[in-house]
């Protein structure tokens, strides 16, 4: 068995970060939180998925894309679409003109299920096609981009618009797709009731087991000698290529990687929320998924989670006191953040705290000589 405390892929101080925010999302946060705001705090970790990808894309291999929502919504839509399925079962629809389908096909004339539709009522399907589509959709792009070295602000360009052409789209199929409102009234999950608090909290654990099952997954990655070349390619580009390495074929892979992590918080921000619409997908909300991992250091994979954690804390606690303000005092956090904490908040903590706590108790394990990568 792996001890995490020697392990090549994790020191002892790295295991301690770990088990700190595991106690926070697993004990702290369920003793102290009511069931609404626990639900909250679940949601913003469903967005946590996506700020560790970008750490590997952005801070670990330099690939900044500024498209991550697509692939959120694209997880979140492939489960929508088995859960509206069982909530559109004839004897819940009896009223519509065309009993079976989902409410928003009905109002758009349409009397057959599409053709693309109908695997969505398995649900092993669906768990594959959460993390298949949005990883192909990736695999596509990484391709057409990364094999005619499209890089830097060409790329967080190009994957912004992509953003905008796939919300477009959504929202034009109307009948397809529920439009701009999206897919709602999502019921149950094979009977289960997803809408009580009950199940709301039991799907907060269900979140904290993956978002850690990503965070081991990312720790590895950033770790192994992958993880080392994705850093010296971000670093020298064409020093890694004239190593005899093929940079595209490692910048497609982080790319995919980033997607399915998306994709996997996209799926359970479905669960969680009971919903999911275009408004998730587009170029805001891809952007909001940078200041995250900004925020929270994008050399960091803890810090992307603690900086979700944050900005949205935040966001949630400007728009319920300054409805008209929250997005100025968004801005401003990312701005004070870059000008002056370029690291984020784990850099802060390896360049400040963390020192000063080394000479107020030496040798204390609580105050690691991590690099902000770590």
């Amino acid at each position: 068995m792996i001890n995490p405390f020697t392990h090549k892929y994790m020191n002892g101080r790295e295991a301690l970060g770990f088990a700190i925010l595991a106690a926070i999302i697993f004990v702290l946060f369920p003793l102290v939180l009511e069931p609404f705001r626990l639900n909250l705090f679940g949601k913003y970790l469903t967005y946590a998925f996506v700020a560790v990808g970008l750490v590997l894309c952005w801070g670990v291999g330099g690939i900044l894309s500024l498209g991550q929502g697509v692939f959120f919504g694209l997880g979140g839509y492939c489960m929508a679409m088995f859960l509206k399925l069982e909530a559109s079962s004839p004897e819940n629809t009896a009223i519509q003109s065309t009993p079976g389908i989902p409410d928003f096909m009905d109002w758009n004339q349409l009397t057959a299920l599409p053709w693309w539709w109908e695997p969505f009522n398995s649900f092993a399907f669906t768990i594959f096609a959460v993390v298949a589509v949005p990883v192909v959709f990736a695999f596509v792009i990484g391709v057409a981009m990364f094999r005619r070295r499209v890089g830097g602000v060409y790329f967080a360009i190009i994957t912004q618009a992509i953003a905008a052409i796939l919300t477009i789209l959504i929202i034009g199929q109307q009948g397809f797709t529920g439009g701009v409102n999206g897919i709602t009234d999502l019921r149950t999950l094979h009977g289960w009731d997803i809408r009580t608090d009950e199940a709301k909290t039991t799907l907060y654990f269900v979140n904290g087991v993956l978002l850690f099952a990503v965070l081991f997954a990312a720790q590895f990655v950033r770790k192994s000698k992958l993880g080392r070349l994705l850093i010296a390619m971000r670093d020298q580009e064409d020093r890694v290529r004239f190593s005899g390495y093929d940079v595209a074929n490692f910048k497609i892979f982080v790319f995919c990687l980033g997607a399915a992590f998306a994709a996997i918080g996209g799926a359970m921000f479905t669960l969680q929320v009971g919903f999911m619409s275009p408004s998730f997908v587009g170029i805001v909300p891809s952007i909001e998924m940078v200041i995250f991992a900004a925020v929270g250091g994008r050399l960091s994979i803890l810090g992307a989670v603690y900086g979700t954690l944050l900005v949205n804390w935040a966001k949630t606690t400007f728009s319920e006191s300054f409805p008209e303000l929250w997005l100025l005092g968004l801005g401003a956090l990312f701005i004070a953040v870059v000008m002056a904490f370029p690291n984020g908040l784990a850099g802060v903590w390896a360049e400040q705290v963390a020192p000063r706590l080394r000479k107020l108790w030496p040798g204390n394990a609580a105050a690691p000589e991590n690099t902000p990568a770590e």
